[in-house]
């Protein structure tokens, strides 16, 4: 036969439904514990800081006025690398462009009123200013707090710690510690005055003449500089969909306006950072074109004036037709030489650069801002090596060398720098070819020149002279408006699509609805594990449903709590109680135990320990066949630890012992019990040998006697589970009731009887659960056919005794159920 897996038993004799019908019956705890949790929830959402979150929505993309281009001879940032926004994004991360937001709002400072669980932030809406003096030191990272005593004058205390104390400068960024003299500082100050102290240097102002400032406690705050810009350098970015240029900034904190106000200035700052790092070379570029302007200017107002001078002495004013046609040619031969060698001295600097220079600096790049160059891929390489160069440089502020943009940008620039070389070879040779050219072409006019006469010459180097500077002078005009133009006409690269507002958001935190679930969930959740945790651990019987599981020994009955305690003999003193009524139906229900209705019937009551309530059945189950009229004695046969005398107040200095050893005879030890048609031999002194004892002759002569005088005999034994004793009174019993009481038997006691029981060695057994209580009337212990009046509340009315108990004794049984 194969063998069946323990586990497996236990597994199929798990009953969900029974408990299901557990967890229902302990409602009185979930529905307590709900109630506690949701109260507790409540204090939770009432009393946490509410913490809001706003957004704001930028885009950054790379714009270009249409009146202009990146061949404008003027070197301008008109775009940027391909990962402009991902450098977008570390920027507004960074500590640099978050130390000028922190500076522009003058975050370091903070202002506190008394609220009802905390000090409330209340920047935005304070009655008062705080201008700092910035070159004096503040005490930092302590509340300062504020009593204004009226519009002229205020009260300035705070704590000091005992063993240190920082001051701050925030021109300087540096802090000192001091030991303070006394721990505390409090003083009077008027409004509206620098006040000079070793601890903070300040002016207190009213910002609205009508508010009364005098009903309410406010604070200030020093904070540390490095501190609050790396607060505010979690500064959640985004991109609002993966791939596309929109950037989504958002800000978690205690006060909405201040939110409001630091996503709103750091995309201002970044975009004021962006527009002159793009317009930077710009600047530097009309800077130095002003200066050339300026020189040209002064050189040809030099010119003009000797020009004129050389006129009037030489009484000389025009030039000849022929020495107008030279002077022609001669000026536009000057002007294409001068431009071809301008070309090659930019070229050779710029390629002096390229070469002797191993890190590319966008500043210090010789950019084609005065030359027009007859390759335009050469404006347009420099112009995207200056981009480069720039976009690297704001990243080497910010990241690590390892950032991955970062390494591209640097191959970029070698890349470019490569292309960039072999267009100015290639170019350096086209252009001396054309300067060759022009030199050849000058000195076949020089030869015209000598011609003229002297003064006609002299006019004509003086005209010349004046042509050139003159052509320079326009020229470094209009390059200086083009400068000029640009720089004005900048289109930024960042545009605001959605600005952080204030419309009424509700706190993210506490999530009021969240918390009340979790309340629920826990309410839920801890009294189900205390449920299971201690039907799991719990190893003792509850109901006759699990008694009737574990064993085959069938359950005769249920026996309820006996709420009298100080009264064992209930059913002869309570005969209307439901424990009697308990007694009433095992007195019926034994009836099926017995083989022969017509001789003396004996019924032997044991258990498994000590405790279980066999001396109590006895002491009522004979009690109980007395009041129905027949003869019965009650036989306490636990030798060791007898007590039956007690309940009857009956003496034991003689007992079944005395007749057992020979010194007493049965009349001598059979007690009257105060109840008609009851007798009982108590057990006498404790002998040493109640073993053997109860296997003599002596006690089957005693059950031979008893028989013939009673009809019912009810034997109470010592436990069968600790000595043998009882094992041999079993033999003597019609019938045999074992006792099981509730939350106290542990399930595994019985299972000595009962396998005797499954092989045959015992046989008229039953099971009677004892100190039975209803603790779950969901579950089961109703006690069908076992005992009436458990299980059924309320429509036991008028059937059974009630007691009346106190109040206090009435909440006493509540606890305890």
């Amino acid at each position: 036969m194969k063998e069946v897996n323990k586990f497996d038993l236990e597994i199929q004799s798990f009953d969900i439904k029974e408990y299901l019908y557990k967890i229902v019956g302990y409602w009185k705890l979930f529905a307590v514990a709900i109630i506690v949790a949701l109260i507790i929830a409540k204090i939770v959402n009432t009393t946490s800081q509410k913490v809001y979150n706003l957004k704001s929505l930028i885009t950054v993309k790379d714009e270009q006025n249409p009146l202009f281009s990146s061949s404008t001879n003027i070197a301008f940032n008109w775009g940027g690398p391909s990962d402009k926004v991902e450098t977008i994004m570390t920027i507004l991360q960074s500590r640099t462009h978050n130390e000028k937001v922190v500076k522009q709002l003058n975050f370091t400072l903070d202002y506190f009123m008394e609220g009802r669980f905390r000090k409330v932030d209340i920047y935005g809406r304070s009655p008062f200013l705080v201008q700092i003096d910035t070159s004096k030191y503040q005490l930092q990272n302590t509340d300062i707090k504020l009593e204004f005593l009226s519009n002229e004058e205020v009260r300035i205390s705070f704590e000091m710690d005992d063993e240190k104390n920082t001051l701050i400068n925030y021109e300087l960024n540096d802090t000192r510690n001091f030991v303070p003299d006394e721990e505390e500082f409090s003083q009077v100050f008027p409004m509206n005055t620098m006040l000079d102290t070793p601890f903070f240097g300040f002016r207190v102002s009213k910002t609205n003449e009508r508010f009364d400032l005098t009903d309410k406690v406010y604070f200030i705050r020093f904070n540390n500089f490095d501190g609050t810009v790396k607060k505010y350098q979690k500064l959640d970015v985004a991109t609002l969909k993966k791939g596309t240029s929109i950037i989504e900034l958002s800000y978690e904190g205690e006060n909405k306006k201040k939110i409001e106000d630091f996503l709103n200035t750091t995309v201002d700052v970044l975009d004021t950072d962006q527009r002159a790092q793009k317009i930077k070379y710009a600047l530097s570029t009309k800077q130095y074109i002003d200066t050339l302007f300026q020189i040209e200017a002064n050189s040809l107002k030099t010119i003009e004036t000797d020009l004129g001078d050389y006129k009037q002495k030489n009484k000389i004013y025009n030039l000849s037709v022929e020495g107008t046609a030279l002077l022609n040619e001669v000026t536009l031969l000057d002007h294409e030489s001068q431009e071809i060698r301008d070309r090659i001295e930019y070229l050779n600097n710029l390629e002096s650069y390229l070469t002797n220079n191993s890190v590319i600096n966008s500043e210090y790049i010789p950019a084609p801002a005065l030359v027009n160059m007859e390759d335009p891929g050469i404006a347009t390489s420099v112009n995207n090596l200056i981009l480069l160069a720039k976009t690297r440089e704001g990243l080497e502020k910010k990241v690590k060398p390892s950032y991955p943009p970062l390494i591209r940008v640097n191959d970029e620039i070698k890349l470019e720098s490569q292309i960039l070389l072999e267009q100015i070879n290639s170019l350096k040779n086209i252009t001396q070819d054309n300067l060759n050219n022009i030199n050849r072409r000058m000195a076949s006019a020089n030869a015209k020149l000598g011609r003229l006469n002297p003064k006609e010459q002299q006019l004509l180097n003086f005209q010349r002279k004046y042509n050139i500077t003159e052509s320079n002078y326009n020229y470094l005009k209009q390059k200086s408006y083009e400068a000029g133009t640009a720089i004005a006409a900048n289109v930024s690269d960042i545009k605001i699509l959605d600005k952080a507002k204030d419309v009424g958001q509700l706190p993210i935190k506490p999530k009021n609805s969240f918390n009340y679930l979790i309340g629920i969930m826990l309410g839920l959740m801890l009294p189900m594990l205390y449920v299971l945790t201690k039907e799991t651990l719990n190893n003792k019987f509850q109901t006759v449903e699990e008694i009737e599981k574990a064993y085959k020994i069938p359950v005769l009955g249920v026996i309820g709590k006996n709420r009298h305690d100080k009264d064992r003999l209930v059913v002869h003193r309570k005969p209307n109680s439901t424990v009697a009524e308990s007694f009433r139906a095992l007195r019926s229900n034994i009836q099926f135990l017995f083989q022969n209705k017509s001789h003396s019937k004996t019924i032997v009551i044991t258990s498994s320990v000590s405790g279980e309530g066999k001396t109590l059945c006895a002491e009522n189950m004979a009690t109980v066949f007395a009041m129905s009229g027949k003869k019965t004695i009650l036989v306490g046969l636990d030798l060791r630890k007898p007590k039956m005398h007690t309940d009857f107040g009956a003496d034991n200095s003689k007992g079944i012992v005395n007749y057992l050893i020979g010194e007493s005879t049965i009349d001598e030890i059979t007690l009257g019990s105060g109840i008609n048609n009851l007798h009982l031999i108590t057990s006498g002194p404790v002998p040493p040998n109640p073993s053997e004892l109860l296997i003599s002759d002596q006690a089957h002569t005693l059950f031979e006697v008893l028989k013939e005088k009673y009809e019912y005999i009810v034997i109470d034994t010592p436990p069968v589970g600790l000595v043998a004793d009882a094992l041999e009174l079993f033999k003597y019993a019609d019938a045999i009731i074992y006792m099981i009481r509730q939350d106290y038997t542990q399930r595994g006691m019985p299972k000595m009887i009962d396998d005797k029981y499954a092989n045959g060695e015992v046989k008229h057994i039953s099971y009677v659960l004892n100190d039975f209580e209803v603790k779950n009337k969901y579950g089961g212990g109703y006690g069908y056919g076992y005992g009436y009046g458990y299980g059924y509340g309320k429509y036991d009315n008028g059937y059974h005794e009630q007691e009346k108990m106190s109040w206090l004794k009435k909440l006493k049984t509540r606890i305890r159920s």
